[in-house]
């Protein structure tokens, strides 16, 4: 597999380590893989991508709770520090916002348990993702947090390979156009599949498994 990196262009800490191939999630075959291990879990990568998703806010947001999916708890912890640090408002009693991750049930549902519940009920909350390619995920926490009672203030991910989710704008740092050829496409509708291209591996929220 040809891997390689994009840079961003608002920080040369953060980069995109990218392999071309044939690879599968849950909902989609696709012809990159995007590592992002290192960016959700190297302190000062995280930190890096937390201010630069802080810029896209204003002091005038809300933002009560935020809601990691993807691994992304390390980022929505420094996303915490920095929104408050640029003056956005949070309406909670303590003045500091929660930064808490959904579960998911047996059926493949995102649910919170009982005691984070009056964490997203009436809160302003930011869902913070690490890539956003088919949406289906994103569709799920919104639907989640909005069952809990919370509402959207916001939506940011590393990558996006969408510009809106249900009528939200998705707020990425890196986007499909910055890898040039990126597609994503439904399992029944994969050419290479049809073409007989095996698959190099399985990717999850977790990271990569090649398949040997």
């Amino acid at each position: 597999m040809q891997t390689f990196k994009v840079d961003s262009p608002y920080n040369n800490q953060i980069k995109l380590k990218v392999s071309q191939g044939h690879f599968a999630t849950t909902s989609s075959h696709i012809n990159y893989y995007i590592d992002l291990t290192t960016l959700k879990a190297r302190s000062s990568e995280a930190k890096a991508v937390a201010k630069s998703m802080a810029s896209e806010y204003i002091a005038s947001s809300v933002i009560d709770t935020i809601v990691c999916i993807d691994g992304t708890e390390v980022i929505g912890a420094y996303l915490a520090d920095e929104l408050t640090a640029s003056g956005i408002i949070s309406m909670n009693q303590h003045g500091t916002m929660y930064v808490i991750t959904p579960e998911v049930n047996s059926v493949g549902q995102l649910t919170f348990k009982d005691n984070v519940i009056p964490m997203i009920h009436s809160r302003h909350v930011l869902l913070l993702l690490a890539t956003i390619t088919t949406g289906h995920t994103t569709e799920k926490a919104i639907e989640c947090i909005e069952y809990y009672g919370g509402s959207i203030s916001g939506i940011s991910a590393i990558f996006s390979a969408s510009d809106e989710v249900e009528g939200h704008e998705i707020h990425s740092i890196f986007h499909k156009n910055d890898i040039e050829g990126y597609a994503s496409y439904s399992s029944h509708n994969c050419p290479y599949c049809q073409s007989g291209v095996k698959l190099d591996g399985l990717v999850s929220a977790g990271g990569y498994s090649e398949i040997r």
